[in-house]
């Protein structure tokens, strides 16, 4: 039956059983004949970057290795991304405990991301803001800063879409991968050799032959055995002697093993170099993760240098002097926050020059004029122009362990009753100069425990050193008084196994101790905290409790002022997947209180809160329920708002119905005295993705004094494209008034924003 198929016509034909087109898709090459019989062979299809369907002898493997030519881009020097803000605000009552009508204030900002070549990130921020309140100072501001921070954000933006194909070891890489496709090429055309219809046809005949041969020795073996020089009895068979074409097929099938042992070798030897290759490039595929890896959980800037100099990066992705260039932590011009140490300067805001180097040695330096505390710059009242210089050198990490000394001169403001002057006396201008010294210390066993002790002292007051008679340097450097000394320790200590986190802090501050972290009191000061947080239950429920004395200090309180008060705070924090999220906390609040033109008080209570938030689906619709309840604990004296010992419930609900969102509430708040109730309602509709409008109604009325009143909302936010986004708005609510009756409070506000 062999024979009489190979002895066929042979047509060849494609045939497509269902592919897909993808490169990995198979179907088989039939090779026809006229006896009605069909001789498939494997092949393997791919699809055209055209997209159409063809089929080749072999698939392969790699790439080709022709060089396709690559589009060079030129980075531009500057690259400028940031936006420009302007807000116009206008307030017909100012909601505290004393009222200011008719308040109008406008603010310009901008924020500007620049990035230099491509490699070296910038910030600069400009904000103005003015305004006719007595209450609030106009400021403005400009801010030019670098920070490591920003370069190593940059760094991992890069490695996010980083290719390993550009490092400077992939030309090895390269090179591996010609090897590669030069022997697929060889082995590509020797199967193509193989597989041809007219090698397969000799293929074939040559194995005719060789069945002819088998036959013939077979004839042969038999006749031995029988003793007989011819079989013709047997079957009269013909005798079968060799032709011209099976010489030619003798041929062809010693072309054919000569070429098959070759094709082994080349395979064998492809199969070594792909593996080899594919090794190598899973090697050089982690580099990107160990990239990844350092810039993630390097322990600090000079491990990350280390790790960074180990990958051998190209420049492209890793310029030149970038030690440098994450050695300085910071570096500010303009307004630029100073926040070094807890006895010398921290949170200060100046108008200066600010700058922090860490290699593996430290050094920093600030100076400028003390722009305002963060925390008491909205009081416009007059204040003493004051300044800050500071030096500060040093060994170590500033994240780790390390020793740094630290020298600070200028001038800052004393807030006493010595500096009063006596009945009758002679009023002396007062010298505000201070000077200190610092020596701080931070010593870290492993990456879950640290403490920072310092140790301070500085000059005396200025009432006192005219009373010692003694300059503002030796009245520093007199160590046999003690009362412009101070001390201070922290530390904190994670522990992996339940998770809780502890810290605390302790310092102590001699009455003549001065420095700009710390207004001077005049009185010795002791303060401590304590805090502790632990999650429960898979880290869904955290609790967080903390304990304090004396460490809430403000220039508004009593300048003789000491307490052995402890302030108490707790809060418990719930969360679970599909399940509300719960939060209950209890501590300490404070209100700013004018009593005249030149004098404030901050009085302290208690606070109990708890709210409750879920995002949920029902039948289809998205909706948000949030309920809050707030009680003071102060007192009619501690307060000019109405709701002075008060318990104020509030419950909203919003729902999302595609273009509208609908939004509802309610609102209670009762005191000893009387009670407020309060009910809202406003619909928010988005026609169009640059154009959204919203509108709404609020309801008051407070007992005991029979007053219902009606206010409003409304709003329209408008998107236009290379121009900005515009928003308006306007409400009118209420506030707190005379005789603790709620007074209307009428608000506007635009608003224009552009993203660039």
């Amino acid at each position: 039956m062999v024979l009489l198929i190979l002895a066929c016509d042979v047509k060849a034909q494609l045939c497509l059983p269902g592919s897909s087109g993808r490169e990995s898709d198979t179907s088989f090459f039939f090779i026809h004949t006229s006896c009605k019989m069909k001789l498939p062979v494997l092949v393997v299809l791919y699809e055209s970057p055209r997209g159409d369907t063809h089929y080749q002898s072999i698939r392969r493997k790699h790439t080709d290795t022709v060089p396709i030519p690559v589009e060079v881009r030129h980075s531009p020097f500057l690259v400028v991304h940031g936006n420009v803000t302007y807000d116009g605000y206008y307030q017909s009552n100012t909601d505290t405990p004393y009222l200011e009508k008719d308040i109008y204030q406008h603010t310009v900002q901008t924020t500007l991301d620049i990035t230099v070549k491509d490699q070296y990130p910038l910030h600069f921020s400009f904000s103005t803001s003015k305004s006719n309140s007595q209450l609030f100072r106009n400021i403005t501001g400009i801010n030019f800063q670098y920070t490591n921070q920003d370069f190593k954000n940059m760094l991992l933006a890069k490695a996010k879409g980083w290719d390993a194909g550009k490092l400077k070891q992939k030309v090895a890489l390269e090179q591996l991968k010609a090897r590669l496709d030069n022997d697929w090429n060889k082995l590509n055309q020797l199967k193509s050799w193989f597989t041809a219809p007219g090698q397969l046809q000799k293929m074939a005949e040559s194995r005719e032959r060789e069945y002819r041969l088998k036959i013939q020795d077979s004839l042969a073996q038999l006749a031995t055995r029988l003793h007989r020089p011819s079989l013709d009895s047997l079957g009269n068979l013909p005798e079968i002697k060799l032709s011209r074409r099976d010489s030619l097929l003798l041929v062809f099938r010693q072309e054919y093993e000569a070429k098959k042992v070759l094709f082994d070798s080349l395979q064998q030897a492809y199969t070594k170099n792909e593996r080899l290759f594919h090794q190598k490039e899973k090697a050089y595929s982690a580099r990107k993760g160990s990239l990844m890896d350092a810039l993630q959980h390097s322990r600090d800037d000079l491990d990350l240098m280390n790790n960074l100099e180990t990958l051998n990066l190209p420049d492209s992705l890793l310029p030149k002097g970038y030690k440098i260039l994450l050695s300085v932590k910071s570096f500010g011009v303009g307004r630029t926050m100073v926040d070094y140490s807890e006895l010398t300067a921290k949170n200060i805001s100046i108008m200066g020059v600010q700058t922090e180097v860490n290699p593996s040695w430290y050094v920093a330096f600030a100076t400028g004029a003390v722009d305002y505390r963060f925390r008491d710059f909205i009081v416009n009242d007059n204040r003493v122009r004051q300044y800050l210089n500071m030096i500060r050198v040093g060994a170590g990490r500033k994240e780790g362990n390390h020793v740094i000394l630290s020298y600070y001169t200028g001038k800052k403001q004393v807030y006493n009753f010595n500096t009063n002057p006596p009945a009758g006396g002679v009023v002396e201008i007062p010298d505000y100069k201070i000077m200190g010294l610092s020596l701080e210390g931070r010593w870290q066993p492993d990456k879950n425990n640290y403490i920072i002790g310092e140790v301070a002292k500085s000059s005396l007051p200025f009432y006192a050193r005219s009373a010692a008679h003694q300059g503002l340097g030796n009245s520093m450097l007199t160590f046999d008084d003690h009362s412009n000394e101070a001390y201070a320790v922290s530390a904190f200590s994670y522990l992996p196994a339940t998770s809780t986190r502890i810290n605390g802090m302790y310092k102590s501050m001699g009455a003549n101790f001065q420095s700009f972290s710390l207004y001077a009191s005049g009185s010795s000061q002791d303060a401590w905290m304590v805090q502790l947080t632990q999650p429960f239950f898979r880290q869904q429920l955290t609790l967080t409790g903390g304990v304090r004395q004396n460490m809430y200090t403000s220039v508004f309180d009593n300048a003789s002022y000491r307490s052995n008060t402890i302030f108490k705070s707790i809060q418990a924090t719930f969360r679970r997947r599909k399940w509300p999220v719960l939060s209950l906390g209890y501590f300490p609040s404070s209100q700013l209180m004018k009593l005249s033109d030149d004098k404030f008080v901050e009085n302290l209570y208690y606070t109990l809160v708890a709210t409750g938030s879920y995002y949920y689906q029902l039948k289809g619709v998205t909706m948000n329920t949030i309920f809050s309840g707030t009680k003071f604990y102060n007192q009619q004296s501690d307060s000019n708002f109405v709701y002075f010992n008060s318990t104020n419930l509030m419950l909203n609900q919003t729902v999302f119905l595609g273009k509208f969102t609908l939004n509802g509430g309610a609102s209670s708040a009762t005191t000893t005295e009387y009670a407020v109730y309060g009910a809202d309602g406003s619909v928010q509709y988005r026609p169009l993705n640059w154009l959204e409008l919203g509108a709404g109604l609020k309801y008051n009325y407070q007992t005991v004094y029979e007053i219902k009143q009606v206010g409003y909302l409304a709003n329209a936010r408008v998107s236009i494209r290379k121009f900005g986004e515009v928003s308006l708005s306007g409400d009118k609510g209420f506030v707190p008034g005379v005789n603790r009756q709620l007074v209307s409070n009428k608000t506007g506000r635009l608003t224009y924003t552009k993203i660039f």
